[in-house]
């Protein structure tokens, strides 16, 4: 059985290699997120053998684990302390195959903590993806729980950055930088985590409500000490299924925090708007199935030119002159929608003109060839900083070409 040390050695000496050789590596875990981002190139390098429980304090609220550990295995450590990653990191993954209509299934949820046994989502993924889930905009992103990492650089040479404390002066975050950089500027070989306790009571409300109004009470209650954690706007078509109407708009909350605090959040919501207190375990599936894209939003649409868009935008945006009906998320900062591709650049401008942008997330089966730019960065200052660091981390260009960028 290869041990983690032994499986760092290999994948080293392949990086030398490599980098001697000018040789493209595509950096690979479970694979889960293949489908992120642009070009998937270069010879495999698998970091499956990286994985292990390093250390962990419960105590101390620090995790270290290798990068090629199952998300699903080290949730299941966490819940077993009564702790987890407060921002809900997605197992999701979205086949390119064509009899697939959403995210790929995940199996049975565990219940020990409510993640998927059929998770390929690994540790190094999730830093290198960058993706959150429903609790993002309360609970942070996961840069924010990333206390230091160690890597190799695109030379072969192996990096420590950042620590296992809460407090850190140890120079330029740049175990922060790894996250979201799609393999593009290391390895990531090991990571220390922030976790945190599970909240001690939880509520689910849901109000039916169109988007103006959802976003005008997301706005209100946002301003207010209300232990607001996660939220869901979604034209929901399923609820007229049964009575024979096109559907209905929904806003969920969920409240998180002391007992007393959110028991009185429940109460004053509800006196200030119509709504509804939902059964925790049927919440606590739903939240499970938005933080994973298995709801039926996410179902791909008859039509398959259509195209899953990410809008990321600041939370006080109003409703935006879409194509459909989007799902929101993040009180107002994150929001879902099926469009077509020639789409972009109304999106990508209607984004930018609230400081926010467009992602393309999903290509349609009608895109077979994957050549599309789905990070896009219209600030040639940021764009030569990318560049730059680019250079200094992998200077012979082998790590994940053109998974980020067209240009590198």
């Amino acid at each position: 059985m290869q041990t983690m040390d032994s499986a760092l050695r290999h994948i080293t000496d392949h990086i030398r290699a490599a980098s001697s050789n000018g040789t493209a590596l595509r950096i690979c875990g479970g694979g889960s997120k293949d489908f992120y981002g642009n070009h998937l190139e270069g010879e495999l390098l698998d970091t499956r053998g990286l994985s292990g429980i390093l250390s962990y304090e419960p105590t101390e609220l620090v995790v270290t684990v290798g990068a090629g550990t199952p998300l699903a295995e080290l949730e299941a450590l966490l819940a077993e302390h009564g702790q987890c990653l407060a921002f809900e990191p997605p197992h999701f993954a979205w086949s390119s195959s064509a009899t697939a209509t959403h995210a790929e299934p995940l199996g049975e949820r565990a219940p020990s903590c409510g993640t998927a046994d059929g998770s390929k989502a690994t540790i190094g993924g999730m830093v290198a993806a960058g993706l959150s889930g429903p609790a993002r905009a309360s609970a942070g992103a996961v840069r924010e729980y990333v206390l230091g990492l160690h890597l190799v650089n695109g030379l072969g040479e192996e990096l420590v950055f950042g620590g296992q404390v809460m407090k850190n002066v140890a120079g330029y975050d740049v175990s922060r930088m790894m996250v979201g950089s799609m393999g593009t500027l290391g390895l990531i070989t090991e990571v220390s985590l922030k976790v945190l306790p599970v909240a001690p009571a939880e509520a689910t409300l849901v109000f039916a409500m169109d988007q103006a109004s959802a976003l005008e009470c997301l706005h209100r209650w946002g301003g207010q000490p209300l232990p607001l954690n996660a939220s869901c706007w979604v034209h929901d078509d399923t609820a007229g299924e049964t009575t024979g109407n096109t559907g209905q708009d929904l806003l969920f909350v969920r409240l998180r925090g002391a007992v007393a605090a959110v028991e009185a959040a429940c109460q004053k919501m509800l006196a200030e708007q119509t709504g509804q207190r939902m059964d925790n375990a049927q919440a606590q599936g739903d939240w499970e199935l938005c933080r994973n894209q298995q709801l039926p939003f996410f179902a791909r649409p008859p039509d398959p030119s259509l195209a899953l868009w990410r809008l990321s935008v600041p939370q006080t945006t109003p409703v935006l002159d879409l194509p459909a009906s989007p799902l929101v998320e993040w009180h107002g900062g994150l929001r879902w929608l099926w469009a077509p591709l020639h789409a972009a650049a109304a999106l990508q401008a209607q984004a930018h003109a609230h400081g926010g942008n467009a992602t393309l997330f999903v290509v349609p089966y009608v895109d077979s060839t994957r050549a599309r730019a789905s990070f896009l960065l219209n600030n040639s200052a940021q764009m030569a900083i990318q560049q730059r660091l680019k250079q200094s981390m992998d200077p012979h260009g082998i790590f994940n070409p053109h998974r980020l960028f067209d240009a590198w």
